[in-house]
């Protein structure tokens, strides 16, 4: 498969950005509870990682590879792959730093190097579930996972897409700023990288075309007393909508 534009100008973004993320990279490997998206809500309150005790998980776009560490710990044979290699390279010094050894493949989730059904759950946090057209990420999910498998990825929110101005430094607004229907690619005017967004109804159908049955759609709302470092939306707003959500889904 002939590498897609967006994915070279995606692994050029993160070659640049990977230092940035290298200390909440190892914040996050050094974490004694999971901790999810921008607003660090802890898994006892979302409740988003199934047993992974002896089943096969894989990442998909996995970064400094700090889910893939949170689920080896609970006893997950855990592969991550990712599409930059500076990023790999981050998380191959957190292995030796923390002493966690699973296997990191420079790969991209469009066209994942296993066989079907090599996996009992495929899990993405702001990895391939953002940064990899979901029209063509999401078949291969479905493809190395086995009957019965979860699916799990977390995202930017529908309803914070529609109200994020294209400024980095600019929050959300109270109001949309985009049309609803035709949601997929968004590209920045101050970056070379390229995201995916879908609305419901459009992620729905992609997801029951490739076998999946949807079983939740966790809406994240930061506890009162969240931060962030992260300027696109403020806690005002992330009480009010949900400005992350969480997808599990199930192969049949």
């Amino acid at each position: 498969m002939t590498e897609p534009d967006y994915v070279l100008r995606n692994r050029a973004a993160w070659s640049e950005w990977a230092a940035e993320f290298f200390e909440s990279g190892r914040r996050d490997w050094a974490a004694k509870e999971p901790v999810w998206g921008i607003w660090r809500v802890p898994e006892s309150q979302l409740g988003v990682l199934p047993n992974v005790a002896g089943r096969d998980v894989i990442e998909l776009g996995c970064g400094t590879a700090y889910v893939s560490s949170w689920l080896a710990r609970r006893g997950a044979r855990v592969t991550g792959i990712d599409n930059s290699p500076v990023q790999l390279a981050s998380a191959r010094q957190f292995q030796e730093e923390f002493g966690l050894e699973f296997p990191l493949l420079h790969a991209i989730a469009e066209e994942l190097p296993f066989p079907d059904n090599s996996f009992d759950v495929a899990i993405s946090e702001y990895g391939a579930s953002i940064w990899a057209d979901p029209y063509r990420w999401i078949p291969e999910a479905a493809r190395v996972l086995r009957p019965g498998g979860e699916l799990i990825f977390m995202v930017n929110g529908v309803i914070l897409m529609l109200c994020v101005p294209d400024e980095d430094d600019e929050p959300a607004e109270p109001v949309m700023l985009r049309d609803y229907f035709g949601m997929h690619r968004f590209e920045w005017p101050d970056d070379q990288s390229v995201e995916f967004h879908l609305g419901y109804g459009d992620m729905i159908r992609l997801l029951r075309n490739n076998g999946f049955v949807v079983e939740d759609l966790i809406e994240v709302r930061p506890p009162k007393d969240s931060t962030t470092t992260y300027p696109f939306v403020n806690l005002e707003w992330s009480r009010r909508w949900p400005c992350e959500e969480v997808w599990r889904a199930r192969k049949q």
